[in-house]
């Protein structure tokens, strides 16, 4: 009973580190790519209603992927008729369920015969967002690489807090843009 309770355990942290997720084409060559617009249409409000994300979280994420891309990845944001890529971003919100039962207690009665556990069930519900970050061939018109990341959403926080998560979030999906194994 303890091995699978260790088990339970250590399936339950795994679960809770959220990493970021890639996928790309494996045919690009990326170091080709040096300049960078965004799609028109790019917007994290159009097709959100949860009130976390708005215009003043775009305006964060726009941010963080520009400082990204210029600082750390030496690429120069051009006009969109001349640009190597093309940068597109998205957010959906999900409500998740998170249900809790512990032993709060062993009971034994020796004035009568009898014992047994006492357990406590608890469920809260969170909600969980994916922030999704896309680059686009301009030339092709094809997706070349995604990045997502999601994490439970922190409500009542400073517009610091919010900014500087927004930054680590962005930064953790551009780690592997370009990709490491380019060719």
């Amino acid at each position: 009973m303890k091995n699978i309770l260790i088990v339970a355990l250590l399936m339950l942290l795994t679960a809770c580190s959220q990493t970021a997720d890639w996928d790309y084409d494996k045919s690009v060559k990326f170091s080709n790519y040096k300049t960078f617009a965004w799609i028109e249409d790019a917007s994290l409000t159009k097709s959100s209603s949860n009130y976390q994300i708005n215009e003043l979280m775009e305006k964060r994420v726009r941010n963080a992927i520009y400082t990204q891309l210029t600082e750390q990845h030496n690429m120069t944001m051009v006009d969109a008729t001349q640009a190597d890529v093309l940068i597109n971003y998205h957010a959906s919100v999900d409500k998740e369920l998170d249900i809790d039962t512990i032993n709060t207690g062993y009971h034994a009665r020796w004035n009568y015969w009898g014992f047994g556990y006492q357990k406590e069930t608890s469920a809260r519900e969170y909600e969980v967002g994916t922030l999704v970050i896309d680059v686009v061939d301009r030339v092709s018109n094809q997706l070349i690489w995604r990045g997502a990341k999601e994490g439970r959403l922190k409500k009542k926080q400073k517009p610091e807090q919010r900014e500087a998560s927004v930054n680590k979030t962005v930064e953790a999906i551009l780690s592997n843009f370009p990709p490491k194994d380019d060719h």
